[in-house]
């Protein structure tokens, strides 16, 4: 083995480490490999290869995608680098219907004889999967769209960034949050490219190029008398964009207790601010239980529209599909069937989206080859609609699919996976310090924390980042051992603010899991600062 080879494989367990709820899929490559392309023509040549050999045995719809995965991690720990990774995972995934049923195979060599031969093992699961069918697989009808390219519109690419100006960017990072009291902090950068192609019997040849990035920190602050500890974890969000989402502009910037930008982030100044505020967490008072009206930030309230609203509306959940690995839905089709199931209070419409730009999920074909658009979920309060992909549109009486089949790499099947699921903001003017005035019993949430979310996500508890206690419509202090409890459609029927379009942001997660074998998908949910009143909130405190 090779020294380059070595340090490598041995930087991906480190990595691995240091990020455990990341998957590392792919080969080291050298970082500059990452900006090398693989010719179109060329990819259409090798599904062909695929769709003709499938046809010949028996096919009666196939779709070829051929990926190119790239990821780089840049791993800091105070002073020093701790890991520089680079990932390339390439190869074709080969899907096919042949007697009514589905089947699906892999290869990572990309040779005509290799292509024909996963083809026509894909074609040979196809027909003994039908075997077990009590009816066949029906597909919504797709037209095809010929040969299109769709790219993320990124003003830079994470991949042309030298690795010296990411290491730089991190260790300045670590370096503001100890001068400003922070005692360890772990930053890293992780960034992804994904090159997809997709071709089907439909007669689509679709090419794109899809580009995500996650600017992050850990900070641990130490009472050395005690030996008590808090954390503060950075305020950013994984976004669909290219290096510039690390600019951050000064019309960007949001007012309030702690650094916040919309569409940009300020890794630095955030760390600065986390250095601060983990000592001050230190010195919080604890919590007392009770009811109290909730003022939560879109960097903490996108994780509960993911847990409460995202997965309860994905259709495989409400039709049993995912019950032996993720749970299911109390969102049951005869409450979509009724057209009128209260979800929540009159002022919460939440979209699916998965063209909404600056989104992790935002792509212009999903690995169906279906053209992606934006759709109600929840309107005015009611459940109007669920997420669905091609067979699954004939259960809800729709003639094409909603455009949300996704697969994590090459080597997967594409099944159904979350939009982008948003919140959409109030109509009338309202800043943080409008939706903070009011309040005479509350507090303010900021960053998500720890959740805990029931099979049918009903019943849910989240926690945060930070939190401050608000008395007669002003912030009086911060609070620690904090954590809501409520159940999905008491909680969204509390909503009774929302601010306005200006304090609209995205938050995320990179890393959904989902199916058997384990998937994750990277999905964004936006949301303006929203309020929730009469909410119960419990003291998570322990005394060890």
């Amino acid at each position: 083995m090779k020294r380059r080879d070595f340090i490598y494989l041995s930087g991906l367990g480190a990595a691995a480490s240091m990020l455990p709820g990341i998957p590392l899929m792919g080969n080291p490559i050298d970082p500059s490999r990452a900006l090398e392309t693989v010719d179109v023509a060329l990819k259409k040549q090798l599904a062909d290869v695929a769709l003709n050999a499938a046809r010949s045995k028996g096919a009666t719809y196939t779709d070829v995608r051929i990926g190119r995965y790239l990821n780089q991690f840049v791993v800091t720990r105070e002073d020093k680098v701790q890991n520089i990774v680079n990932t390339e995972s390439y190869g074709m995934g080969v899907r096919v219907v042949a007697n009514g049923g589905w089947g699906f195979a892999a290869t990572d060599k990309l040779d005509k004889d290799s292509i024909a031969k996963a083809a026509e093992q894909a074609v040979a699961i196809a027909k003994e999967n039908s075997r077990l069918l009590s009816e066949p697989v029906r597909l919504a009808p797709q037209k095809g769209y010929g040969e299109v390219t769709w790219k993320a519109p990124i003003e830079k690419n994470s991949f042309e960034v030298p690795i010296k100006e990411k290491v730089d960017l991190l260790l300045n990072v670590n370096d503001a949050a100890m001068k400003a009291g922070a005692d360890y902090i772990n930053s890293i950068l992780f960034m992804v490219n994904e090159q997809k192609y997709f071709a089907s019997s439909d007669g689509s040849y679709i090419d794109q190029d899809v580009h995500r990035i996650w600017p992050t920190f850990f900070i641990t602050k130490i009472d050395k008398a005690t030996g008590k500890f808090e954390t503060r974890n950075a305020l950013s969000s994984p976004m669909g964009m290219g290096y510039e989402y690390l600019y951050a502009r000064p019309q960007d910037k949001i007012q309030g207790v702690t650094p916040l930008y919309k569409g940009r982030y300020d890794m630095i100044e955030d760390a600065r601010f986390a250095g601060q505020q983990a000592g001050e967490k230190l010195k919080a008072k604890s919590v007392e239980a009770g009811k109290y009206d909730l003022i939560l930030d879109p960097s903490h309230l996108w994780l509960t529209i993911h847990e409460s609203t995202g997965h309860p509306t994905e259709l495989d959940r409400v039709l049993g599909y995912e019950a032996n690995f993720a749970g299911t839905s109390f969102l049951t089709l005869d409450k979509w069937e009724s057209k009128k199931f209260n979800y929540g209070s009159k002022l919460v419409n939440i979209v699916a989206d998965k063209t909404q730009v600056g989104s992790l999920g935002a792509v212009g074909y999903d690995d169906e080859g279906v053209k992606c658009g934006q759709w109600d979920i929840i309107k005015d309060g009611i459940l109007v609609n669920y997420q669905v992909i091609r067979d699954q549109a004939h259960i809800l009486g729709l003639n094409a699919s909603q455009g949300c089949c996704y697969a994590d790499n090459w080597s997967s099947i594409q099944f159904q996976r979350m939009a982008n699921i948003s919140l959409q903001p109030g109509k009338e003017k309202r800043s943080i310090d409008d939706m903070i005035k009011n309040v005479e019993k509350g507090i303010y949430i900021v960053g998500d924390g720890s959740f805990s979310i029931d099979q049918q996500r009903y019943n849910f508890q989240f926690g945060g980042q930070l939190y401050y206690e608000i008395k007669n419509g002003k912030i009086v202090g911060m609070l620690k051992d904090v954590a809501y409890q409520s159940n999905t459609q008491e909680f969204w029927n509390s909503c009774t603010a929302i601010a306005d379009s200006d304090d609209y942001r995205l938050g995320g997660s990179f890393f959904d899991g989902k199916g058997q074998p384990g998937q994750v998908s990277a999905v964004s949910h936006g949301s303006s600062t929203t309020r929730f009143n009469g909410v119960n909130v419990i003291n998570t405190g322990r005394n060890i």
